[in-house]
């Protein structure tokens, strides 16, 4: 139960009881320092008189009744405070001891030394004493000098301290409890408002409230809704992806179930059928294949970490052009840098090459010509062009074209395709840290351009 009672504990009460400990030890040593500093002071000051009133007496020569009665009538010593005792070894006889007013009462009950302060001496009724010993032409001048005055200072001191200590205790926990109110009332409403969209049904349009204070807590706002609105898209994208996997699955899908319910039918009778119905179900079939292999190639270059190695890029184009030469009717020219050499994955490099070619070759004129050019820039990245000579692809639809699923109104329905071949090349090209753009080609056609770094991951 304690256990879970400190797991459970929010971050205002642990921040205003850590601040309290903090301050509170902070308050004490403060105080115990100033009365530390106003006693050894008090102290100093004590030492000083003291010093004088010794130093005077060892000026002074007691050799007699005469000379004490002197001394006594023209010192202005405050006899109330300062307690002399003067002992003259020069004489044997008992009158060689001379006591100021209530010395000889402070000697009947022997003053008890305070350890660790030199000098300082406790005698009851008397309080604490200082105390001072001087010696001049065999006579001993000893000097009790009562502390009332600094002690009742020092009390003042401690009892200021005191009180101030007291009001800081009070008013503190209010003020901490505040200053830590303001400071985590933000995080709380973050995580109400969290909870709030966690638990509603359509939560991409929800939004956290965004505090103009603390700082960290504006970041973390404005961090988390940046993140609400990427979450957003994609799940906004992914029922679209899979909305146009379902439409463009179910268009080959109702074909090939007309012309077998056709074949089902009537081919009995129209034998005839059977063959055009058959070569309809084959192609829709090769197409929902075809659709099929992208998808799930584009489901893994999702998810892929392309492994690199050492290719011949040169090489490579070369051979994958030729083995494309005799597929489709276009001429490909080719113009390649001989003898480039690149870390990347052969693989995803064929792929891409061979979606531009495709995309190039159904969008142009059986009679035209596509030209493949490799060579490297002054970043010595890697630039592969392919350039096509077909109707070319508007601004509108330039930003769109690497978008899954999406085709032109103008080539739906009257060029083969899936929508997903460029999707995929950009994915790929994305993985190894490279580019793709698309421009127009002059005098007709487009231009599609296709930078790797040179040190691809």
């Amino acid at each position: 139960m304690t256990n879970r009672r400190k797991r459970q504990q929010s971050s205002s009460s642990i921040m205003l009881r850590n601040l309290i400990t903090m301050v509170t030890i902070l308050t004490v040593s403060l105080g115990v320092c100033i009365i530390i500093a106003v006693g050894h002071q008090l102290l100093e000051e004590v030492h000083q008189t003291t010093n004088q009133i010794t130093t005077s007496l060892e000026k002074t020569y007691i050799d007699g009744d005469d000379d004490w009665q002197e001394w006594r009538r023209n010192n202005t010593l405050d006899t109330s405070a300062s307690f002399v005792y003067i002992h003259n070894l020069q004489k044997d006889d008992d009158n060689a001891r001379y006591f100021s007013p209530n010395t000889e009462h402070i000697l009947q009950i022997k003053p008890i030394k305070i350890p660790f302060i030199s000098h300082l001496y406790y005698r009851p009724d008397f309080g604490f004493l200082y105390h001072r010993v001087v010696h001049a032409k065999g006579i001993y001048y000893t000097l009790w000098q009562s502390m009332h005055s600094q002690l009742e200072i020092l009390l003042r001191v401690i009892l200021v301290t005191a009180i101030l200590l007291g009001v800081t205790l009070i008013i503190m926990p209010l003020y901490i409890r505040r200053l830590t109110k303001h400071l985590t009332d933000p995080i709380v409403n973050l995580s109400q408002n969290t909870k709030i969209i966690a638990s509603a049904e359509e939560p991409g349009s929800m939004r956290l409230p965004v505090p103009e204070q603390p700082t960290e807590v504006t970041d973390l706002a404005t961090n988390f809704n940046e993140l609400l609105v990427m979450l957003n898209k994609r799940q906004e994208q992914q029922k679209l992806f899979v909305m146009n996997a379902a439409h463009e699955l179910r268009t080959p899908i109702a074909t090939i179930r007309s012309h077998a319910q056709l074949i089902e039918r009537h081919g009995k009778d129209h034998p005839e059928i059977i063959e055009k119905s058959v070569r309809y179900i084959t192609d829709e079939s090769r197409q929902m294949q075809q659709l099929i292999d992208e998808l799930l190639a584009l489901s893994r270059a999702d998810q892929l970490v392309l492994d690199v190695h050492d290719i011949d890029l040169s090489n490579m184009i070369a051979n994958t052009v030729q083995s494309l030469n005799n597929t489709f009717p276009q001429k490909f020219i080719t113009t390649i840098k001989p003898n480039v050499h690149m870390i990347g994955n052969a693989n995803a490099i064929d792929q891409i090459l061979n979606s531009l070619l495709t995309n190039a070759s159904k969008y142009s004129p059986e009679d035209s010509t596509i030209e493949i050019q490799l060579e490297t820039n002054a970043q010595e990245n890697y630039v592969i062009t392919i350039k096509d000579q077909g109707q070319g692809i508007s601004n509108e639809d330039k930003a769109h074209i690497f978008e899954r699923f999406y085709r032109s109104a103008e080539v739906r329905g009257s060029v083969k395709g899936t929508g997903l071949g460029l999707a995929i090349a950009d994915q790929l090209i994305k993985l190894m840290g490279g580019t793709i753009q698309v421009k127009d080609n002059h005098p007709q056609g487009s231009v599609f351009i296709l930078t790797i770094p040179a040190h691809t991951t």
